[in-house]
Order: structure tokens, then sequence, then C-alpha cells
């Protein structure tokens, strides 16, 4: 299947379904001589992994990854990585009713158009479950990152209408919605309990920051920075907007207010503020990236909804089976790899950018 590669230079291709044996991921393109061991990619699949708390899906992975090639003595070796990761609790049966309806909300009407027939158990490559192998990567790509200095930080800003005024990481780790805001995140927890009892499910936001990018990270027209982010975070399954800096707020405000002055401060090109959210001409600026992604409610809830089956009869279904009453809090990871990456591979364009230093390089 065409669409399972990303990436210029920095490359990666996942592979593996919901309900198949396992999922991976191959990475080309990654550097040799990084440290790296599966204690350094575990620690991101653990705040992934499903069953971890009362907010996600029950069921249980222990979503341990194994390191099948490009690493020797703890170290990268300039080949491909190859990453994979065992499903261990899937439930096929639990979605053998549902074969030949379309759920709601979902890709199964389209996967059936398009190849003539699809993986109905939990989705196949359209479920969630194929961001782990996303994780996996993202987390050799921050090891990169953090060889340079750079770092990629996101949490959620809201549920539903809750929206995080405080933005402490630390306490992202002290509750299950990973919310900065400590006040946010219990009344973010009463919204999603009575939802949940409701047999519903919430959307939100997840925002995230870069720091540490050098200024002119990003390629001319095509492959601008925001726009390479934009289109690896809206290939994330529920993602359904992004927005940079002050994003939409832009449109309500003036030129003379949205321009971010320039000034020098030790010999360094700083801004006064921050409306393009780091990003100016598809370039990085130096000032912290922001974006925002915005999330859909989990499509799959325990309510009565019309749909069609595959023959074009109307019919209803109850969608059974264990699945997130909202995805935002596990997908903070999941956005935090997808910016990983990319800024992996644009970094490493960048460095043929210039004449100067391809000659320092090989002088």
């Amino acid at each position: 299947m065409s669409g399972s590669v990303y990436g210029n230079i920095f490359k990666i291709a996942t592979w593996g379904e919901s309900h198949g044996k396992g999922l991976g991921v191959v990475i080309d393109g990654c550097p040799a001589g990084i440290l790296l061991g599966e204690e350094d990619i575990q620690k991101d699949m653990d705040r992934r992994r499903p069953g971890s708390t009362r907010y996600g899906t029950k069921r249980q992975e222990g979503d341990t990854v194994e390191i099948l090639s490009g690493v020797f003595e703890g170290r990268t070796t300039g080949t491909p990585i190859s990453l994979v990761l065992y499903n261990q609790d899937q439930r096929s049966r639990d979605y053998s009713d549902i074969q030949h309806i379309y759920r709601p909300g979902h890709a199964d009407m389209g996967f059936d158009n398009k190849y003539g027939f699809r993986d109905y158990r939990g989705g196949g490559r359209s479920s969630g479950r194929e961001t782990a192998a996303r994780v996996a990567a993202g987390a050799v790509a921050k090891k990169l990152l953090s060889e340079l200095g750079i770092s990629v930080n996101a949490y959620t800003l809201s549920i539903g209408g809750v929206r995080a005024e405080n933005k402490d990481l630390e306490e992202c780790k002290k509750n299950p919605l990973y919310m900065p805001d400590s006040s946010a995140a219990e009344k973010a927890a009463l919204l999603l309990e009575k939802a949940m009892s409701e047999c519903d499910s919430l959307g939100g936001v997840v925002e995230c920051v870069i720091k540490g990018l050098p200024i002119g990270i990003g390629e001319p027209v095509f492959d601008k920075l925001d726009s390479s982010i934009a289109k690896a975070v809206m290939s994330i399954g529920a993602v359904k907007g992004i927005e940079f800096g002050d994003g939409f707020d832009a449109a309500l405000s003036k030129g003379s207010v949205n321009n971010d002055g320039f000034y020098m401060k030790d010999g360094k090109i700083k801004k006064h503020t921050n409306h393009s959210g780091g990003v100016l001409g598809g370039f990085s600026d130096g000032a912290d990236v922001i974006f925002r992604a915005a999330f859909k409610p989990t499509p799959s809830i325990s309510k009565i909804q019309k749909t069609i089956t595959n023959t074009g009869e109307s019919t209803e279904i109850v969608i059974k089976g264990r699945h997130d009453p909202i995805v935002v809090p596990r997908a903070v990871v999941v956005v935090e790899a997808m910016a990983a990456v990319t800024l992996a591979d644009l970094i490493l364009m960048n460095m043929s950018a210039r004449i100067d230093n391809i000659k320092k390089f090989y002088s």
C-alpha cells in the first residue's frame, strides 16, 4: 500500500494492522553514532500505551518495543533501523458483526471503495493503533534532535470546552489527561465522565512547543516548516485541523499587531512577540515553534447510529469493543513523534542548502 512512507532523508515506513500479529517501523537515513537503546524508545511507548488509564481503551497491550536492526553496541549504525511491537490482546471477534456495515466517522467506506474490500478488524491500517509505530520512530528522531539541543514537548491544551490556562509541563505527568493545569484537568475529567455515562466521546486540542530550533529550517514553497509539520500532524487519523502561532485569530488581527518586531541580543536576532508561532516565510525564525492540533471525538461510541451496509441497505449500529472515550491524552506523544520526525528530516535537508557548509564538511 502506498502512503505508508514519510520523509526525504530521515525516512520512515510504518507497517502492520491493529489486529494483525504486530506493528512496526523501518527508519532509513538516521545518522550513525547516536546512543540508542530500547529503553529510550519504551519511555514514549509507555506514554501512548493502551489500558493505562480509565480514559483510554481497556485493551491491554504492553507495547514492548524490540530493535531488530540498525543498532550495534548501543549506537545507531547508519543502516536502516527496524522496530517491532507485537500485538497481544486483540479481540477480532468484537468486529465480526460490522464486517458488512460502514461505521459513521470511520474509514470503512473509503477502504471498501478504494480497494474493493477492507480489513474490518479494528479498522486495519486506519486504526489508531497504527500510531504506535509512529511513536517508536519519533523516539529515535527525538534522540537525534537532543544531540542538537532541540526539544519537542506537547500536552493536552483543551478537552471539550475546558482549556488549560496554566502551562506547567510537570503537572502533565500528575493527571491521566496530560493537561498542564490541575484545575482544568479536574473540570475536564468531570466533563469526560459525563460523556462516558452517556455512551459518548469527546475531542480536544493538543498544543506542541519546539525549542532550540535554529533559524532557517524549512524549504521554500512546498516543503516549508509549517506546511511539512501540518502534513505530518494531519496524517494522524483523528486530527481535523492545525494552526501555528495565533492561527485563525490572526485573521481578526491587524498587521501592526500581528507582525513580530526584531531586536538584537548578545549578537543574536530575537523577536519582541511570537504571533507567527516561530515560523516566517516557511522558515524557523529562532523563536519557539508553537502549533495546535484539533482532534475530533472518538467515532466508536455505544450509541445507536444510522448507517448503511456495503450493499447500500439502511441499518443501525451500536459499536461494540474496547474504545477510547477520548484519544487526546494518548495522542499527545503521537503529535510529538510526527513533529520530531519532520524536524529530523528538514534539519538533514538543510545541511545541503549552502556551498560553504558543504565545503566545510568535506575540507
